[in-house]
């Protein structure tokens, strides 16, 4: 059956289940689209290429699908740069479709032409140039499978514009998957999960790191599981929250620079850390050589390249989480942790949980309050995503996640733009609102999104903690660079409700803590769209063992 490139690519983009692309057109794409319209595959309009990208990630993140996005050939495709480096870095599997200019133009700087296979090799899991009609089919169907299978993560292709309007007779066989030098790992070596678990049946104090290769492995009830029988306690990095739900007597909390007291404790004293599909970045565990000489480390992760990078493990086990727990908690049926480790646990978290922050009317919201209502509230029951900044720190300590999935940030690579698109990818996978959790700062990188939601009715509770400054940053230079405020305030900032009542949005602002009940309210009770100003002391601090003060 004859049909264009650009029905291939369709035709295949449906036999892998995708039922929704968030895009951008352009010329070199428009070929695409047209045909998009002709299936049952909705593309929804963005208002900015890096919005489309995130989109996807936040929508992947909730359905577990591969998230896809399109946009046209130059300025459109480097735009979609970050959040492809965004879904790298958080192993969010993703499938990028960019047009390109017409084969013979490649090379010639041709108008809008950029090489973006090129620029995004470091930060994709592989990346294609369509040459060849023929290629379509196998390539859509293997880029499917390298985004979703091992670790997750982006890949892009690139469609030559010509390529998209040629005609070529669809192949009758579907397609083999057969990439040469990809094998997905999946079962463990035997012998290192013997080792394993001798090493914990001989620890004396061990915490398990909980990361983000719980969640992408499917192996959280299993860890919970795991968590339950053998009593080990859980600390977490920002990608692992919600792994054991944040109220759980096991969890105490996540670690870093910006993690809470009684987690970077527990795993400080610890003789023994089960690592679990983390990667051990700076953020998490800045001191990595300090931990090896205090802790024997068993590091699990799919992902070969990972194990030996930042710290050298006493036990290193590469393999899908979910088989190497399947291996292990047999061979742990009799092992409890002991009661002597448990009960410096307990008296920590005993310690640590009763510091009690005293919540009164001070012309300000207390944010870190505000977010513990919050999850009482919706039970917790939501998908939160955070923009980057104070705004993610404090939701990824104060709000109570049950389930891992419901945190959706930008935790690896720190961007600013993330959380409302996020959420409006989140939300439509859903099919209920989900809560963008912001500061003024970021909020502005991505508010014209707000478009989108109301194009397509998506609706997105909006969270805005308003300090009028880049509240983080501020924060560094008031530690480490003297008190000189630079390029961190907000001046010149809109009237944030006026702006949302332009697009059509209800808001309402707040300034007291006693307040808080009735903004909750307002911004929860119903099914559109809402904005919930905040206005948050310019001057609180981000919390963590980083910064324990008010400045």
């Amino acid at each position: 059956m004859k049909m264009t490139g650009a029905q291939m690519v369709v035709k295949m983009l449906e036999k892998n289940g995708v039922k929704v692309v968030f895009g951008y057109p352009g010329a070199a794409n428009c070929p695409l689209i047209d045909k998009i319209s002709e299936s049952d595959i909705k593309h929804i309009l963005v208002r900015s290429e890096q919005g489309a990208a995130h989109m996807s990630s936040g929508y992947a993140r909730v359905t577990k699908d591969v998230g896809v996005c399109t946009a046209t050939s130059g300025p459109g495709a480097t735009n979609l740069i970050t959040g492809i480096a965004t879904a790298y870095m958080d192993s969010v599997p993703m499938v990028a479709l960019t047009g390109q200019v017409a084969t013979p133009l490649i090379g010639k700087d041709a108008f809008q032409e950029v090489d973006i296979t090129g620029a995004t090799i470091p930060f994709t899991k592989h990346n294609y140039l369509i040459k060849d009609i023929k290629d379509i089919p196998r390539v859509v169907n293997d880029a499917f499978y390298i985004a979703k299978t091992g670790r997750p993560g982006p890949v892009l292709i690139d469609l030559p514009m010509d390529i998209l309007k040629k005609e070529f007779n669809f192949p009758d066989e579907e397609p083999e998957i057969n990439i040469r030098g990809y094998r997905p790992i999946g079962k463990a070596n035997e012998a290192q999960v013997r080792k394993a678990a001798d090493a914990i049946r001989k620890a004396k104090a061990p915490v398990i790191l909980a990361g983000g290769g719980i969640v992408s492995s499917e192996a959280t009830e299993l860890f919970r599981e795991f968590v339950k029988s053998t009593g080990i306690p859980v600390v977490s990095t920002m990608m692992g929250i919600g792994s054991v739900p944040t109220d759980s007597e096991n969890y105490f909390g996540m670690v870093g620079s910006h993690g809470v007291k009684q987690a970077n404790l527990m795993l400080n004293r610890s003789d023994l850390t089960l690592v679990i599909g983390a990667r051990l970045g700076d953020r998490a565990v800045y001191n990595a050589e300090n931990l090896e000489k205090k802790s024997k480390i068993i590091h699990i992760d799919i992902d070969p390249a990972e194990i030996g990078k930042n710290m050298h493990p006493y036990i290193p086990i590469v393999g899908d989480v979910k088989d190497v727990l399947t291996q292990l908690m047999p061979q742990l049926n009799e092992y409890h942790v002991s009661e002597e480790w448990l009960a410096v646990g307990a008296e920590l978290l005993k310690k640590c949980r009763a510091e009690k922050v005293d919540i009164k009317d001070e012309g300000f919201i207390n944010p870190k309050y505000f977010l513990k209502k919050l999850a009482e509230y919706t039970n917790s029951d939501v998908y939160v995503s955070t923009e980057v900044g104070q705004n993610q720190i404090w939701v990824a300590n104060n709000f109570k996640f049950k389930n891992p999935r419901n945190l959706i940030t930008s935790a690896g690579f720190g961007t600013m733009g993330y959380g409302l698109p996020a959420a409006i990818g989140a939300s439509y996978a859903a099919g209920k609102p989900a809560i963008a959790v912001m500061g003024d700062g970021s909020f502005q990188m991505d508010l014209v999104e707000m478009a989108t939601m109301q194009q397509w009715n998506i609706p997105v509770k909006m969270v805005l903690f308003q300090n009028n400054r880049l509240g983080m940053v501020h924060e560094h230079q008031f530690m480490l660079y003297d008190k000189n405020y630079q390029a961190v305030t907000l001046e010149g900032s809109p009237d944030f409700c006026k702006l949302a009542d332009a697009y059509g949005i209800p808001s309402c602002r707040i300034s007291e803590n006693s307040e808080i009940d009735k903004g909750i309210e307002s911004l929860m009770n119903s099914d559109d769209s809402y904005l919930l100003v905040i206005d948050v002391d310019p001057n609180e601090p981000t919390g963590g063992s980083l910064n324990e003060r008010r400045m």
